[in-house]
């Protein structure tokens, strides 16, 4: 069955389900629901969980092999899959639907999918087994509208009080990822002295804060500063930023001018295109230099670099993580990225 993620607390209160598909293009929101699953399956009793990183090469049969082969006297566990995309080729829908389809009450099963279920993805068997046999937690973006609200919410839960003007500033900040949002609310529980925030103590965390962080970077690719972005980049290394959070934001980036470049090549207005994407309008300016800046050819190239840093820092190819980043950014640049850079 389907069901909103609003109604998951509510559903996972009963006995929890066998077979479980969280699947969105919010990590927040996905990673939440996930662990509530967990959360309400350890308090059912099931003490175990095999966690598998569904990643190229990985062995489908071997996880196969290995849930139909519980012990009578094995305890009750749970087997979670994470995957990239909604896409696990043919294997992987056979052993997914199979999972699905033989859940008994000594194994729970998650997958979770940092993407959007496209239709494709959502008419495919495997999908459909686990609509059958378990629950599809339905997640949906925070549109703007809602984003202030959202954030309000989530800072109550750390015993903060926004006012309206705070809670539509740090909305604005963020330009609707939630990543961000919940990033800059936790900061100011930690630091916030008096719990009633207003648009005053916002501005001064913002001005005070002397971070880098993975946004700014994505505003200096777009904005096309080769200089901020390796600067900021070497501040995240510094800061001990986990790698697969860069890749996150730069695949995501690269991702969003590509299919805005695809739409004006095929004859859409670039405002058209703009909306339809769910780009702010603080960042259009921008978003519609870096469209006419960067051409099909290299906007591609730096997608296939993407997945080679993704495949460099989960160690499915050999290589440093950081330097992968790198030159991922630098080739952002080229061929108008200064020598001094490149050399340096």
């Amino acid at each position: 069955m389907k069901l909103p993620l609003r109604q998951l607390d509510r559903h996972l209160e009963k006995s929890p389900a066998r077979v479980y598909l969280a699947a969105a293009d919010e990590p927040l929101l996905v990673a939440e629901a996930v662990d509530a699953i967990r959360s309400a399956a350890r308090s059912a009793g099931f003490d175990e969980r095999d966690l598998h990183v569904v990643d190229r090469g990985f062995r489908w049969n071997e996880l196969e092999a290995g849930a139909e082969n519980l012990s009578l006297f094995a305890s009750r566990r749970i087997v979670e899959l994470r995957m990239a995309t909604p896409r696990p080729g043919d294997a992987g829908a056979r052993c997914i639907r199979g999972l699905a389809e033989r859940a008994g009450p000594d194994q729970l099963v998650i997958v979770a999918i940092n993407a959007k279920l496209d239709s494709s993805a959502a008419r495919s068997a495997w999908v459909k087994a686990i609509d059958e046999h378990g629950v599809i937690v339905e997640i949906w973006p925070v549109e703007r509208a809602e984003l202030p609200n959202w954030i309000a919410a989530r800072a109550k839960r750390l015993g903060l009080k926004l006012t309206l003007d705070a809670a539509e500033l740090l909305a604005d900040r963020v330009e609707g990822n939630l990543l961000a949002a919940d990033q800059e609310i936790t900061k100011l529980a930690l630091t916030s002295k008096n719990p009633n925030i207003d648009e005053r103590a916002v501005l001064d965390d913002v001005t005070n804060s002397a971070r880098f962080d993975v946004f700014r970077l994505t505003d200096a690719i777009v904005g096309g500063d080769a200089v901020r972005a390796l600067r900021v980049l070497s501040g995240l290394r510094r800061e001990g930023t986990q790698p697969v959070l860069v890749a996150w934001a730069l695949s995501r980036e690269i991702g969003v001018l590509a299919r805005l470049k695809y739409a004006v090549l095929h004859g859409e207005r670039i405002d058209n295109a703009l909306a339809r994407n769910g780009i702010w309008r603080r960042r259009q300016p921008a978003v519609k230099q870096a469209v006419h800046r960067l051409e099909w050819n290299h906007l591609t190239d730096l997608m296939t670099l993407c997945v080679e840093a993704d495949n460099t820092i989960k160690g499915v190819t050999r290589g440093e993580p950081w330097q992968a980043l790198t030159a991922l950014v630098l080739a952002v640049f080229e061929p108008h990225v200064p020598p001094t850079l490149v050399s340096g």
